[in-house]
């Protein structure tokens, strides 16, 4: 219980912090997205570099590992828009972002302290593996999905855009540099070193304390039913469905199969939100998704520790 409580606590205790700051208007809108902004630019860029950079090269890299997670996301992003249209008669934009929110986890914000609380370093390459390419798929999924749900196809430039976000993200740039500096054998020395081993230290209570403040401005007000439906299947059925495929039917090394779960068990991620902010679908069920799934993960998150032996 005490392991449990040692890693449990400073995740959702820092999340608890900033929601408390933000319920007593000690930080508002304007800090969260401050400190959101500096979390996505510049802290966690800086710690996936540190941690690739100064790592060695990937031994192994089982393809049971990808084919677990991306199992489980397929699952239940189809079952979160079969819902979505049958059960509770929204359109297949919206549906793409049920399936969205009930697939893409919360990564950055969450995953990544959280994962790494559990299992250090020897857990950081398998992590930042996923996360290379986890940002990259799903977003070019969904954005495929809402477009062409429309009346109108613009494919070049759907291609474009989406080509832009993706190569021009912050964690995207930071993966690759990290990759490349450990390909060529550099390691950052003297101020350079100094001044990312700073912004890496700063991103996990950062990141947690962000998540906090967000959770404030989304609230868990929202469709209850498919909010429900979406937490569900964000923080049970995906990690069961990983957990089964990569602990017990493919061959994946028990560090890397614990990653998976853990990743998979995270909450849904404010990406859902964002968007279905910019086509304007979907927004107050996603928001009250990261809220309500954030708070649920709690409990689940906590289990799941204790189904892979980590506590």
């Amino acid at each position: 219980m005490s392991d449990l409580l040692a890693i449990v606590l400073p995740t959702f205790g820092l999340i608890g912090l900033g929601y408390g700051a933000a319920q007593l208007r000690l930080m508002g809108e304007r800090a969260g997205d401050g400190l959101s902004d500096y979390v996505f630019l510049l802290a966690i860029p800086a710690l996936i570099f540190r941690t690739l950079s100064t790592g060695g090269a990937v031994e192994q890299n089982p393809w049971g590992y990808w084919v677990a997670y991306f199992a489980g996301v397929a699952v239940v992003w189809t079952l979160g828009a079969l819902c979505a249209r049958r059960l509770f008669g929204r359109d297949r934009r919206e549906a793409a972002i049920h399936g969205f929110a009930s697939g893409q986890s919360n990564t950055v914000l969450v995953g990544v302290p959280l994962i790494l609380q559990a299992y250090g370093a020897t857990g950081a390459t398998p992590l930042f593996l996923l996360l290379a390419i986890h940002l990259p798929i799903m977003m070019t999924v969904v954005t495929l999905q809402i477009e062409t749900a429309g009346s109108e196809r613009r494919g070049l430039a759907v291609a474009g855009r989406l080509a832009r976000t993706i190569l021009t993200h912050p964690i995207v740039v930071a993966l690759a540099a990290g990759l490349a500096a450990q390909t060529a054998g550099y390691q950052p020395s003297g101020a350079l070193k100094a001044i990312v081993d700073q912004l890496a230290a700063t991103a996990s209570p950062c990141a947690l304390v962000a998540m906090g403040l967000a959770l404030k401005r989304y609230g868990m007000r929202g469709d209850v039913k498919p909010v429900l439906v979406i937490s569900g299947l964000k923080l049970v059925v995906h990690p069961l469905i990983v957990w089964l495929l990569a602990v017990h039917a493919l061959p994946v090394p028990p560090v890397w199969a614990g990653v998976a779960v853990l990743f998979a068990a995270m909450p849904s991620g404010v990406n859902a939100y964002l968007v279905a902010a910019r086509y304007k679908v979907g927004e107050k069920t996603s928001s009250a998704a990261v809220a309500v799934s954030t708070a649920l993960s709690v409990v689940t998150v906590s289990f799941w520790l204790w189904v892979l032996g980590v506590v």
